[in-house]
């Protein structure tokens, strides 16, 4: 069972979060975010993930704290997940098109953490959450994943549509990179490994 609970307690979040990589896209997310449970849910619809978030924060401060822990447990889980990474396709992309925007995110499964993260808002805040976190939360999430993530808003106006087409086109990629592929019996590295 590809599947990892994680569970994260400091003095500004906690956090229990539940990952499984061959869902059906099944999805229960309370953050205290609007705009972020919005977002990972759609992730979980889109890349056929069950997920499951329950998170308290420090809300009477900002969103940050929450929305940054609750990321870096989403990459843990789909590294956990993964396990050794045996099997797996490990590189994929994905486009999206939400109205006028189009979104690409593409992902290499490698054990090596990199973000290049290509987009600019013109509104300060998506509800709850600040514009400005976003390449920090995709960040957070392929550094604890140990994935090397590129995601860019290749055009667009609109600062809702960009998000989600980003969101969307992750799931999308993630849903690639992590299936099964039945004509490879070990990982998909000429060096042997993916987790060194």
């Amino acid at each position: 069972m590809r599947q990892a609970r994680i569970e994260r307690a400091t003095k500004e979040t906690q956090i229990v979060l539940e990952l499984a990589l061959d869902g059906s896209g099944a999805a229960e997310v309370g953050t205290g975010i609007g705009f972020l449970d919005h977002m990972l849910t759609l992730f979980a619809g889109h890349g056929l993930f069950d997920l499951t978030v329950q998170a308290t924060g420090d809300l009477h401060i900002d969103e940050h704290h929450t929305a940054e822990d609750v990321c870096i447990c989403l990459g843990r889980a789909i590294d956990q997940a993964l396990g050794d990474r045996r099997g797996i396709v490990r590189t994929w992309h994905a486009y999206v098109p939400m109205d006028e925007t189009l979104a690409r995110v593409v992902v290499d499964l490698s054990g090596r953490p990199y973000c290049v993260f290509e987009a600019e808002f013109t509104t300060p805040r998506l509800g709850q959450l600040s514009t400005d976190l976003l390449y920090h939360l995709f960040e957070s999430v392929a550094i604890h994943g140990r994935m090397n993530l590129h995601a860019a808003v290749l055009y667009g106006q609109n600062d809702h549509h960009k998000s989600e087409g980003l969101f969307k086109a992750l799931a999308r990629a993630l849903d690639g990179a992590t299936r099964l592929d039945d004509r490879r019996t070990g990982v998909p590295s000429t060096k042997g490994t993916l987790t060194d």
